[in-house]
C-alpha cells in the first residue's frame, strides 16, 4: 500500500521567485480565470482578503505562446515560454521579462506522453543540468482540475489546487481554484506551476477535438 502524502518538511525556504513570497505559515490563494479572454490577461490570484497578489499578461507568437507573472503593482516577475508544436508540452520559465538562456529558471514538461486521466509533470531546475531526477512534480486529475506538488520524486506535498464552483462564478463566466501553499514555499513559483498545468490539460483537451483550434496561453479548463 503506498504511503499517504504529507506536508514536505525542509531545511529551508522552497525560494525560486523571492523572498517576499514566502511566509512562515500556511497561504491560501484564490485562482481566478475567466472563461474567455482575447488579452491573455485572464489569470488573477487573490489572498483571503480578496487583494490581488499576482496577475499575468498575454503576449502570443506564432510558434511560442508566452506569458508574463506580474506582481500586484505589475512588475514583472516571471516569463513563461510554451513551444506549441511539442507533444511533451514543454514550457521554460525565465526571471522578469527575459528568454534569454542565462535567465532560467526551470523547465516543465509532461513525465510521458501516455497520460490520459490524470496529468503528470516534472519540474526541473536551471541548476539541474544533468536531469537525472525532477526537482518537483506535479500530479494532478485530467477532468477535475485539481492537482498537487511534490518535491522531487518524494510524497510530500508543498502546494494543493482544487476546483470551487459557486453560482457566482458560474454567471461570470470564470473559474475559480482553492490553492493552499504551504509554510516557507514561493507561492509566486506554485502559481506559475498552476498556470502551467492548466495549459497544458487545456492543450490536451483540444487535441481531443475534431476541429481546428487557435493556440492560446489559457488556463484551468
Amino acid at each position: 500500500m503506498a504511503p499517504m502524502p504529507t506536508l514536505a518538511a525542509f531545511d529551508g525556504p522552497v525560494l525560486v521567485v523571492g523572498p517576499q513570497f514566502c511566509a512562515p505559515h500556511v497561504v491560501d490563494l484564490t485562482v481566478t480565470k475567466k472563461a474567455l479572454s482575447l488579452t491573455g490577461n485572464d489569470f488573477t490570484v487573490t489572498d483571503v482578503n480578496g487583494n490581488v497578489v499576482l496577475k499575468t499578461k498575454g503576449v502570443f507568437l506564432s510558434l511560442r505562446n508566452r506569458r508574463v507573472l506580474l506582481d500586484a503593482a505589475g512588475n514583472p516577475l516571471l516569463t513563461l515560454q510554451q513551444k506549441i508544436l511539442t507533444l511533451h508540452g514543454i514550457c521554460r520559465v525565465f526571471r522578469g521579462e527575459s528568454t534569454d538562456s542565462k535567465d532560467l529558471l526551470f523547465s516543465v514538461k509532461m513525465s510521458s506522453l501516455l497520460q490520459f486521466f490524470k496529468t503528470k509533470l516534472h519540474v526541473i531546475m536551471a541548476s539541474n543540468t544533468n536531469e537525472d531526477a525532477c526537482d518537483f512534480k506535479i500530479k494532478g486529475r485530467y477532468f477535475r482540475s485539481s492537482c498537487t506538488v511534490h518535491r522531487g520524486e518524494s510524497n510530500s506535498i508543498v502546494a494543493e489546487m482544487r476546483r470551487k464552483i459557486t453560482v457566482k462564478s458560474v454567471l461570470l463566466g470564470k473559474d475559480t481554484f482553492s490553492v493552499t501553499v504551504y509554510p516557507n514555499v514561493d507561492y509566486a513559483f506554485v502559481a506559475s506551476l498552476i498556470l502551467i498545468f492548466g495549459k497544458i490539460n487545456k492543450d490536451r483537451s483540444r487535441r481531443q477535438k475534431p476541429h481546428l483550434t487557435v493556440p492560446s496561453f489559457g488556463m484551468l479548463s
